[in-house]
């Protein structure tokens, strides 16, 4: 082939391993395209200038052993040059003392990455490298594409000696990290990866990877084993998808301040689901390394670098750490426990709604929870210190520090909560629920609240922006808030902060009832109630996920006039308040079947209490029945949304005329809304 030739593009852009981790998240048709278009077998002319730019680079190189090592060799600016598009020259001096440099021979398959950690560029190649000297070598590029600048901590660099002076120091090997070697993982914010796999073909295919996270994201377990977050990326999956075919794995972490590095050379496993992944957030699969040998350099590298005031990525702020982690991992084991919280602050939010800022009292952290998930709470309201159950919608994000719920003063439990202060104490359990948004979806979003049903929503908006930070594309989303006066209407402020956070992604349109004094077009935008007619005149023709809250006649008068419009069921997510579930119509062909309420009496056992009761046809619910017998079983909403009446049944069985919102669990029961079936004359053992 001649030196100018371009390759035969392959059948597709990615390999096995890449293939596998594409396909457990179903991107396998959407990559294909895109690695297509950014993969390329040829550098693209601004890569051709931007390398020479550089005084150092990273690389990846497989040593005679198979061992893969990553490294990072310095000179000054134009050390490496591009002739054409296919040819990458550089002028670096074989390094006897980096154990990557057996790797770096005539002929060896080779990965290198460009970065400017003063302006979070990067782009990557890989190929095959000639060499005819000692002086340096030229790589025949086979793969080159640029990367995001998630994750990269702004730093300025300066030379402290001549490039090419060697370390005045000697490396040390070691089988395992000494204490030394620990300090600079355990500080980290940043590494470089290289991994490797044979292809089909009969190349090897060589890369390296910058990771980047908050201080201390690299966690050191038992035997030196490492274990790192996986972060939203560019879904390329090149480091990971080479372990899934091959685990051999090469870090390199460098002490910016120092000029040390520390390389090791291991193999790695990919985790792609566990409770640790759930635990951390921002965390999307885990990975671990376990190394076999280790190389301390010290005074490796002649380059030292200073991070810039307020030079952390942005991506990493809805990102968590180890030691929150654990700490959810430890409330995770408490789901089903009631556990003490504090009222931390009280902050009106209109002259209706006061929300509530909780923070666990019992040295445990937060459960988490997914956007539009309500809070079971358990509060003694009077002089007989009987426990009242309710849930309230968290109107925090997942990333919060703090549960709110924010609360309208309606009922003896509202009323309660509103008189509580900081310092008060209450009892919550896990959150739950199913009304909840994917904030990654790229479906346009249409969130509708009235009144106090704008709780779940500037939860799921808060979510939303947060995931547009940490995934760079924020989903598009209309938010309609409904209220009946200005006065009564909550979350003004973070409302507007979030609507401009979105950066022209998130639209707000606001109704008021009773406008009052209030200005049109400046203090709200629809006068009246929000209705299909301003859905219709509003939003463009689009596929739309729609998301109700509020009072059951809106939200069941907004849920028929979507169906109505031959809106799919499936695209309509909805949550009442109150003691009225919403009726649903499933689309054609996917109506659930369930049995039928029995049509005689019933005898059911409350095995817990040792009462026996009959239920009628037609006399309510089994909690309705379990009241009737003086038992006061936990429950919070009294529809099926919330889940707090969730009962083991020991025998028989359960239907529900009117399907619950919650997700029932295998061998449970909401009995707030559940009813017997016909049991062939048999009782229904309930564990009450």
């Amino acid at each position: 082939m001649p030196d100018n030739a371009q390759p035969k593009r392959p059948d597709s852009p990615w390999h096995a391993g890449e293939l596998a981790i594409q396909r457990s998240l179903g991107v396998v048709e959407r990559m294909d395209a895109t690695g297509r278009n950014f993969v390329r077998t040829f550098m693209p002319e601004q890569h051709q200038q931007f390398f020479p730019m550089l005084p150092f680079a990273a690389f990846g190189a497989v040593d005679a052993n198979g061992d893969v090592w990553a490294t990072m060799r310095a000179a000054e600016p134009g050390f490496m040059q591009a002739p054409d598009a296919w040819t990458l020259d550089v002028r670096l001096p074989r390094e006897p003392d980096d154990p990557a440099d057996a790797g770096m021979g005539d002929a060896h398959a080779i990965g290198m990455l460009g970065i400017q950690l003063e302006t979070r560029r990067r782009n990557r190649l890989n190929g095959a490298i000639r060499r005819d000297s000692d002086d340096g070598f030229t790589i025949r590029v086979r793969q080159s594409f640029g990367n995001c600048p998630q994750y990269i901590q702004l730093r300025q660099f300066s030379f402290v000696r001549p490039p090419h002076q060697p370390a005045s120091v000697r490396p040390i090997r070691r089988a395992g990290l000494d204490d030394r070697a620990q300090a600079i993982i355990a500080n980290a914010d940043t590494f470089f990866v290289a991994s490797y796999v044979d292809l089909d073909t009969g190349e090897r295919q060589v890369d390296v990877s910058h990771r980047g996270g908050k201080a201390g994201f690299v966690r050191i377990g038992e035997e030196d084993v490492l274990t790192i977050p996986d972060f939203s990326g560019n879904l390329f999956f090149n480091t990971l998808g080479n372990f899934m075919v091959n685990p051999r794995a090469g870090l390199l972490f460098i002490d910016f301040a120092t000029g040390n590095m520390l390389q090791m050379t291991g193999s790695a496993e990919v985790i792609l689901s566990s409770p640790e992944v759930a635990a951390f957030q921002g965390a999307e699969r885990l990975w671990r390394f376990r190394p076999d040998q280790v190389v301390y350099r010290e005074d490796g590298l002649p380059l030292r670098w200073v991070l810039e005031d307020g030079g952390w990525s942005p991506s990493l702020l809805p990102t968590g750490d180890w030691g929150q982690a654990k700490v959810r991992l430890q409330a995770a084991a408490l789901a089903e426990a009631w556990r003490p919280f504090r009222i931390a602050r009280v902050e009106a939010e209109s002259t209706t709604i006061r929300s509530l800022y909780l923070e666990p009292d019992d040295g445990v952290g937060l459960m988490a929870h997914r956007a539009g998930q309500h809070l079971p709470i358990r509060v003694r309201t009077g002089a007989d210190d009987k426990p009242l159950v309710r849930s309230y919608t968290l109107s925090s994000a997942p990333t919060d520090d703090l549960y709110r719920i924010s609360v309208k003063e309606d009922g003896e439990v509202s009323r309660y909560l509103h008189g509580l202060k900081p310092g008060d104490r209450i009892e919550a359990r896990a959150p739950a629920g199913s009304f909840i948004i994917d904030g990654t979806e790229r479906r346009p979003a249409v969130l509708i609240g009235a009144g106090v049903g704008i709780t779940p929503m500037i939860a799921m908006l808060q979510h939303i922006v947060s995931e547009g930070r940490r995934k760079r594309r924020t989903r598009p989303t209309w938010l309609f808030q409904a209220a009946r006066s200005p006065e009564e209407r909550a979350f003004d402020r973070e409302i507007a902060a979030l609507v401009k956070a979105g950066e022209g992604n998130i639209r707000l349109v606001r109704a008021l009832s009773q406008p009052g004094a209030a200005t049109e077009g400046q203090d709200y935008e629809v006068a009246g109630r929000i209705d299909l007619t301003h859905l219709k005149a509003t939003l463009p023709f689009d596929d739309y996920d729609f998301y109700l809250c509020g009072p059951a006649a809106f939200t069941q008068s907004l849920y028929s006039g979507l169906r109505a419009l031959n809106v799919a069921d499936a695209r309509i997510h909805a949550e009442t308040f109150g003691l009225s579930s919403l009726t649903r119509s499933p689309d054609v062909g996917l109506q659930v079947a369930s049995k039928p309420p029995a049509s005689t009496s019933v005898r059911v056992i409350f095995a817990a209490s040792g009462k026996e009761a009959r239920w009628q046809p037609g006399e309510g619910t089994l909690l309705d029945l379990a009241e009737a017998r003086g038992l006061a079983p936990e429950y919070g909403c009294r529809n099926g949304s919330c889940g707090s009446c969730s009962t083991r049944v020991l025998e028989g069985e359960v239907t529900y005329p009117q399907q619950p919102s919650f997700e029932v669990g295998q061998g449970e029961a909401l009995i707030c809304c559940a009813v017997p079936t016909e049991n062939d004359g048999h009782a229904l053992h309930l564990a009450v």
